[in-house]
């Protein structure tokens, strides 16, 4: 995970000449906003995630049925400049719910957490699935903090890199983005998986 300082104005490396860098951003939204904070980014063309999955909605009444929601509640990724973010932030009404995730551990106040794009990307190839192929996890569901990194190495989640950890009693491969979110894929051959370096 990558933290940024918010007061910032240049992070790593000089980039004023090439605009304003860009992250990935996890976000939180409130009041369950996301799909209508997601819908203004889309129109505005900003690039953003949000992890999708199907759910039995109204069990209790005549009309159940399944419908695709959020899988996390109150998150979005918006990949974008924090310039840029803050600015729609204060200017457009639909964005004003999106807040900054500030890292509670780190040594300098006021820390924006943000994602790798290399992390995210691995991230969105597992979390982008709305079918039971993955399942996403909170802190309960998963048992033991230690576990093997591996790749995978076959099948429709190829190349993509996660860590061995027991869920609900069983081993599976945990994409994780820590501190965030994580989601479990549920079923992969161990012939397809290969122990790779932390």
């Amino acid at each position: 995970m990558m933290r940024m300082e918010q007061n910032d104005d240049c992070i790593g490396r000089d980039t004023r000449m090439c605009g304003d860098p860009i992250f990935w951003f996890p976000m939180r939204v409130t009041y369950s906003r996301e799909l209508k904070v997601k819908a203004e980014l889309d129109r505005l063309g900003i690039e953003t995630f949000l992890p999708m999955m199907y759910k039995m909605v109204d069990v209790d009444t005549k009309n159940p049925h399944r419908e695709l929601v959020p899988a996390i509640n109150n998150l979005i990724f918006v990949h974008s400049s924090k310039e840029l973010i803050s600015s729609l932030k204060s200017t457009n009404t639909v964005l004003q719910p999106l807040r900054y995730i500030i890292d509670q551990t780190a040594q300098q106040a006021h820390t924006i957490m943000t994602v790798p794009d290399a992390q995210m990307q691995n991230f969105m190839r597992v979390a982008s699935k709305t079918d039971d192929s993955v399942m996403f996890l909170n802190d309960e569901t998963v048992v033991g903090k230690v576990g093997k990194r591996v790749l995978i190495t076959g099948g429709i989640f190829e190349g993509v890199t996660g860590v061995i950890r027991r869920v609900k009693c069983c081993k599976r491969v945990v994409v994780e983005l820590e501190d965030i979110a994580s989601v479990a894929i549920a079923f992969v051959p161990a012939v397809l998986l290969q122990e790779i370096e932390n």
